[in-house]
């Protein structure tokens, strides 16, 4: 077992407000794009695109994680990496993240730490830093971040550039974490895998800026769910969008097991579960590396078909379902 360093078994309430955000920076090394980090009034982020991409996100304790599931590094690898995802998903590297933080006074100072060391560590995987944040006394957790990006001289992707005759393609892997939250749900021990997809998200990151340099036409976050994401693209762009189930069974078939462990059906989770934050986009033509192809865009009206028939199963994340 470790030593706790000083200060760790205090709580927020005895350490005090800006010690705690002095671990924000202390011991961390910040990206070229950090000209001035945490430490002054506010951060200095060079934007040498002249442009900056942002987009912000918040999560709540027991509405977007758990802690008797979730580790507080968890979450924060969690907080920054679905953040960065909407980054990558505008073709950007995210090069910088603020983040808010609010917990009960009688919180943990070690546990406070574990959320900033998670954040760091999925924030150094992704090559940028965390410049700033704040701290205030809330009746639970609640972690708010705001990610700025650098387009690098490229045309923003939109969601509003499908063409039809284009294809549909996916980066990354689909139905994962909703069927971690199955188990999770269920209590159901095994699918180590699958039950940690649920906690820590992996999205391609690199693959936002490869779909971009390809030409890709229209680009989406799938974080609500493939169909309700794709649907947006769909609305979006004036088209529609036809899935085949034949390019998705990898996804299906990858979920079968967990499927019947808790009297699931896969395709719900493939196609209306959120969370896994891979990333899809409309492509002209061949698609690149990383990339795989799931579907086509077709004329209007807006609509996403599976092998020619809507979908008439989970309509993906609600923010204000119960």
């Amino acid at each position: 077992m470790h030593d706790e360093a000083p200060g760790e078994s205090a709580t927020l309430q005895q350490l005090g407000e800006f010690a705690v955000i002095d671990r924000l920076a202390s011991g961390r090394r910040q990206p070229a794009a950090v000209q001035l980090g945490p430490g002054d009034d506010a951060a200095v982020v060079s934007a040498p695109d002249g442009r900056v991409v942002m987009s912000t996100d918040m999560l709540v304790q027991d509405r977007h994680f758990r802690l008797d599931w979730s580790t507080p590094h968890d979450v924060g690898r969690k907080a920054i990496a679905q953040n960065a995802a909407d980054i990558a998903a505008m073709g950007a590297r995210a090069t910088a993240f603020v983040v808010s933080f609010g917990a009960p006074a009688d919180t943990p100072a070690a546990r406070v730490s574990a959320l900033l060391d998670g954040m760091w560590a999925e924030a150094t995987r992704i090559g940028a830093g965390i410049v700033g944040g704040d701290l205030v006394r809330c009746p639970q957790w609640v972690v708010s971040v705001t990610v700025l990006g650098d387009l690098e001289g490229r045309v923003p992707v939109l969601r509003s550039g499908a063409k039809p005759g284009s294809v549909m393609a996916v980066a990354g892997e689909l139905g994962r974490s909703a069927a971690g939250y199955a188990l999770w749900d269920k209590g159901i021990v095994g699918f180590q895998e699958l039950r940690h997809r649920h906690l820590v998200p992996e999205p391609p990151y690199s693959q936002g800026v490869a779909a971009s340099a390809a030409g890709a036409l229209a680009m989406i976050d799938v974080s609500d769910g493939l169909v309700a994401d794709l649907r947006h693209i769909a609305e979006a762009s004036s088209a529609g969008i036809e899935l085949s189930a034949a390019a998705l069974a990898v996804d299906h078939d990858a979920l079968t097991a967990a499927a019947a462990a808790v009297g699931a059906d896969p395709w719900h989770w493939v196609l209306g579960g959120g969370e896994d934050h891979a990333l899809a986009a409309c492509f002209a033509a061949s698609v690149p590396d990383g990339w795989r192809v799931i579907g086509r865009v077709l004329d209007g009206p807006a609509r996403v078909l599976i092998d020619g028939k809507e979908w008439g199963g989970p309509a993906g994340w609600q923010s204000f379902d119960e």
